[in-house]
């Protein structure tokens, strides 16, 4: 009988202990995504694939300095004068 009276104190401490540390635990996010952490990095390193491929496939825009496309356009508008003329 006097083992009770130790025990019952003992087990309810226990029991606080257990639920401080599942409301911890849910407050500091361990429980945030377990079905698809494991597939979250095999999908990021895809997309990083993905993405370097379209960077490679993709033609890059050529820069053209402003006086070349304005001596091109006083060309055009000569060679027009010149037909018309």
């Amino acid at each position: 009988m006097a083992s009770i009276f130790l025990l019952i104190p003992l087990s309810l401490m226990l029991f606080v202990v257990a639920i401080w540390a599942i409301r911890y635990a849910v407050k500091s996010d361990q429980f945030d995504d377990l079905d698809n952490a494991s597939q979250r990095i095999i999908l990021e390193d895809r997309q990083e694939r993905r993405q370097v491929l379209q960077e490679q496939n993709t033609p890059k825009p050529t820069i053209s300095r402003a006086s070349d496309t304005i001596d091109a356009t006083k060309t055009s508008k000569s060679a027009a004068t010149t037909k018309l003329d």
